[in-house]
């Protein structure tokens, strides 16, 4: 008979529903075979997250849903990385942009020293919506990556909660009303990086907490790696987020060597080198050096200064957008009192707390690592600014969050009576109440409007002309109202 170890440490033989009867258990279920009642009800979820977007027609809403959408329609006609200054003219003149149709509707892309222009925005994310735009259907490339992120949610958070763990970390993940929103949003970048992330992570946690074959581990932890590289490519701040990712299996090999399948480190971690190494030779060759990028120096600005004013005005924004924020500051409260409280007992239940202490660190260390630096954003630190314009800069750590939220539900739901034919229930109704949160705060956002853009005059053909953007405060800055000899 061949045997899987659970979360909590105890061996159950394949198919078998380990059975714990205390609270303190270290792994309230596990479920080691199929399970087409969890698996069916993550379906559900997503399937709600996608009739949601789905409901209603698209709309670009900030410069930088134009931004993106030029460079995506630009690299289907074959135009990958810059662009001379007939072909953005042409470019400009077929995508009518926030001021109207014609030339220097474009707003958010810049001319480069060599006269050529780009947009200013991270250029990844048009690489990965491209397909969609050439087959006619860029509405479904962030649902794509939505999906990816159930799948690596569903599996890494089953391989360490059990039955029901996936389920709802899918389910917490689909809910939220920052993710309908950003999945509705088609030409932005948000939804799909933070999903890469997502996917990235629950792969990792699989290859990590898990116990298949080296193989099969080596391979998941790789794919874990390319989908948050990808996703770093879109947004390069998620940088900080692959960095949680390689000192988290630093510390797996540091403190359990024996459980990294061999060679392992050197596919993971090679993957990131040769990615930094990738991002530097593609950023020297399009913007002239291996840290440029499309911005100007002093364009984007992080100060210890913003703090303060973050703090005050983030926190009704993101738990407005992101309730489930609320579980996870719970989730990690309650591991590490969980923790303190088995630590000196020794045994599985020691064994588990000390497991999930491990893994919930590692969790919040990617989920503080990005709000932390955007703690620090000068353009979010000032009053006026909606929801809609403030929450996408803190999407990416909605995956981690939706795992602690996971194992906060999997707890409640291991403390039930008769826990078996309510643990479904219990789930879904939790996840039922986050959607109604979650579709509420969508469509205060969706229907939010940003007023015309300020007109400023500029020098046809100088460099980075632009105008600037929208009332309310948003940084639009578009280039010249026609680009240079055209």
């Amino acid at each position: 008979m061949r045997f899987l170890q659970g979360g909590g440490g105890e061996w159950l033989s394949v198919g078998v529903l380990a059975q714990v009867s205390d609270e303190s258990a270290a792994s309230p279920r596990v479920w080691a075979g199929r399970d087409p009642v969890a698996a069916g009800l993550a379906l559900a979820a997503f399937a709600v997250l996608c009739a949601v977007v789905l409901s209603f027609a698209p709309r670009l809403i900030e410069p930088d849903d134009y931004a993106y959408r030029a460079s995506i329609v630009a690299m289907t006609q074959g135009h990958f990385l810059t662009l001379s200054s007939a072909q953005v003219n042409a470019l400009a003149a077929q995508l009518p942009g926030p001021g109207g149709p014609g030339p220097g509707g474009i707003p958010q892309w810049v001319q480069l020293a060599n006269g050529r222009w780009i947009s200013e925005k991270d250029p990844g994310y048009p690489f990965l919506a491209a397909p969609f735009q050439a087959l006619g259907i860029i509405q479904l490339a962030p649902l794509f990556y939505g999906a990816l992120a159930c799948l690596g949610l569903f599996f890494g958070a089953r391989r360490w909660l059990g039955r029901y763990g996936g389920t709802a970390a899918a389910g917490l993940y689909c809910s939220s009303g920052a993710a309908l929103l950003f999945a509705w949003r088609d030409y932005m970048p948000t939804f799909t990086d933070a999903s890469l992330i997502a996917a990235g992570t629950g792969a990792l946690l699989w290859a990590l907490a898990g116990e298949a074959a080296p193989k099969r581990r080596i391979w998941a932890g790789l794919l874990g790696f390319l989908a948050i590289e990808a996703a770093v490519f879109a947004r390069y701040t998620n940088i900080v987020v692959l960095g949680c990712a390689v000192l988290a299996v630093l510390a797996v090999r540091w403190r359990r060597p024996a459980s990294l399948p061999p060679g392992a480190l050197r596919w993971w971690l090679g993957s990131a080198v040769l990615f930094g190494v990738g991002v530097a030779a593609f950023d020297d060759l399009v913007y002239g050096g291996p840290y440029a990028s499309g911005y100007r120096p002093g364009e984007i600005t992080f100060s210890l200064g913003a703090v303060g004013p973050n703090l005050r005005y983030m926190p009704a924004h993101l738990l407005r957008a992101m309730p489930t924020l609320l579980l996870g500051l719970v989730a990690l409260a309650w591991i590490a009192a969980r923790w303190i409280r088995l630590r000196r007992t020794g045994g599985e239940q020691a064994s588990g707390a000390s497991r999930d202490l491990a893994i919930g660190s590692a969790l919040a260390a990617s989920w503080v690592s990005g709000w932390g630096l955007y703690a620090t954003y000068s353009w979010t630190a000032a009053p006026g600014l909606s929801s809609l314009q403030a929450v996408r800069f803190y999407l990416p750590a909605i995956g981690a969050i939706s795992l602690l939220g996971a194992w906060l539900v999997i707890r409640l739901v291991n403390r039930l009576p008769g826990r078996a034919p309510l643990a479904a229930v219990t789930t879904a109704a939790v996840v039922a109440a986050m959607f109604g949160l979650g579709i509420w705060s969508f469509n205060d956002m969706r229907t939010f409007r940003l007023g015309p853009p300020v007109p400023v005059h500029c020098n046809i053909g100088q460099p980075h002309c632009r105008v600037a953007g929208p009332r309310h405060g948003v940084k639009g800055q578009a280039p010249a109202v026609q680009a240079p000899g055209g």
